[in-house]
């Protein structure tokens, strides 16, 4: 299955722009540079909270991986990366490799929490 990547930048009520990216389909090396390109893109217009909408997101391989360490990297160590209702698979995966540490975990969509 393909991957669709779809990036949606707004600004909170305290004025700190967000970047928030939903993912669908399989996420593996063909499809890793889209993500990656959305992720620069929310970088370069200032995001200061990347959010990552996972529900879709059916499978991710090593590749994935990488680009949410870059994500990490891109965005800088002030900024806060949200994962969204990531299915079991991802989860596993992200908890399996310590990535899950280093992120901000809600098993449903919130705004309050990263729109504050």
């Amino acid at each position: 299955m393909a991957l669709d990547v779809k990036l949606e930048t707004k600004t909170s009520a305290s004025n700190v722009k967000i970047g928030i990216i939903t993912l669908s389909g399989d996420l593996d090396a063909s499809t890793a540079p889209a993500f990656k390109a959305e992720v620069e893109k929310a970088a370069n217009e200032g995001a200061k909270r990347l959010v990552l909408m996972l529900s879709g997101l059916n499978y991710m391989a090593s590749a994935g991986l990488r680009v949410l360490i870059f994500s990490k990297q891109k965005m800088g160590t002030d900024a806060d990366i949200y994962v969204v209702a990531p299915q079991e698979g991802v989860l596993d995966t992200l908890d399996k490799t310590g990535f899950i540490q280093g992120v901000i975990l809600l098993e449903e969509d919130e705004p309050e929490k990263y729109e504050q």
